[in-house]
């Protein structure tokens, strides 16, 4: 042990925390590949682990031809306590290594996804959404026993009830949904013609390669660009290839070196997005603040305007100060809202309209040319 001069013995050196290992598959099992990794250290978890299917003999077609199922090994458990097991420890892993404000996604069908749900519960993630991926051409059922499987479930959590300032990018979401909320019932093809990785021989490389759509709807939710994915289960690549084309930096994690090879040279191909093309919108609520006195003094409105609702049925006058006047009641644009509309809460600048040669327009318009010229 090491002393200091005056007798004091010194702490023991801690070691370095390791370094992220950026754009790179990690060759191992999963939950030891992910011990690893540096705590906090990962904004995006795309979890696609194995399904556990329980198929009980060969598949066939009405022809009797054999279909190509999932009937490899590492989807394969002794019971549904092994499974559940197995799923507790790699969502252990990926809560430590996210950090506070980062969010997990995990897809699975209905032989698996209840269970992950609740172990996801018991661990103390927050369910934030479940997302069905509809599937606009899934394999038939073909013993006509049961419902075609045309969907998946996705779940999107957090570390836990109290999570803040996790990623969500609602803005450029509904804007790239034509102005409609972005719903949580996605219609996506499954994979198929040449994005399909196919091995020498012609077969699939992959039995559950996931569609690039999929995971690129994922990326642009709930993370930014230059944020760090990480794929404990990364198979083909699609996670990877995905976030290089939107500008992420992702950590695959990935047992076998043949899905690992194949997934690399896929990755290698990939070309980047343009920085234009993947530069993040930026949401309403981080905009700098803009009070309403402003645009007053700014000349941008003049005192003695009238402002009316969208609908004209109530209005309301401009003050040199900032404030509205509705009648002999005098406030801000928010509570002057609420006000005219017996409400508890109003967002004045939305509901408040001011005449313009196009007609009404809300005043929200005004706010942004403030900030437009302050950016400038």
């Amino acid at each position: 042990m090491a002393f200091r001069r005056n007798g004091a013995a010194l702490a023991a050196e801690r070691p370095s925390a390791p370094a992220l290992p950026l754009d790179t598959i990690l060759i191992g099992d999963c939950i030891a590949e992910l011990e690893k990794l540096p705590p906090a250290s990962v904004d995006l978890v795309f979890a696609d682990p194995p399904y556990n299917l329980q198929l009980q003999g060969d598949l066939r077609r009405p022809d009797q031809s054999l279909v190509d199922a999932v009937d490899d090994a590492w989807d394969q458990f002794e019971s549904f306590a092994a499974y559940d097991a197995f799923t507790r420890a790699w969502l252990l892993q990926v809560r430590r290594v996210l950090k506070p404000t980062g969010t997990l996604w995990v897809i699975g069908s209905y032989h698996n996804i209840f269970r992950v749900g609740s172990a996801l519960q018991d661990l103390g993630y927050w369910i934030l959404n479940d997302v069905v991926w509809r599937k606009t051409n899934p394999m038939p059922n073909f013993r006509g026993r049961r419902f075609t499987n045309a969907h998946e479930t996705l779940i999107w959590a957090a570390r836990g009830a109290d999570a803040k300032g996790y990623t969500f990018n609602y803005e450029a979401l509904k804007a790239g949904n034509e102005d409609l909320q972005p719903r949580s019932d996605w219609l996506i093809p499954i994979c198929s013609g040449g994005e399909r990785l196919k091995g020498d021989d012609g077969r699939k490389a992959h039995p559950t390669q996931k569609p690039e759509a999929l995971l690129a709807r994922v990326l642009l939710a709930a993370s930014k660009p230059g944020d760090v994915v990480l794929d404990p289960f990364f198979g083909s690549g699609t996670t990877g290839a995905v976030a290089k084309r939107l500008g992420r930096r992702f950590v695959g994690v990935e047992r076998d070196r043949d899905y690992a090879a194949a997934a690399q040279a896929r990755i290698d191909a990939v070309a980047p997005d343009s920085a234009a093309a993947i530069a993040q919108a930026p949401a309403k609520r981080e905009a700098p603040r803009v009070a309403f006195a402003t645009v007053v003094e700014r000349g941008l409105i003049q005192a003695g305007s009238r402002l009316t609702d969208a609908r004209r049925r109530h209005e309301a006058v401009v003050r040199a100060d900032g404030t509205l006047a509705l009648g002999s009641v005098v406030g801000s644009i928010h509570r002057i809202g609420a006000v005219a509309q017996g409400a508890e809460a109003c967002n004045g600048w939305t509901f408040w309209h001011m005449e313009t040669a196009a007609g009404l327009a809300p005043i929200d318009a005004l706010r942004e040319i403030v900030r437009a010229g302050d950016a400038a």
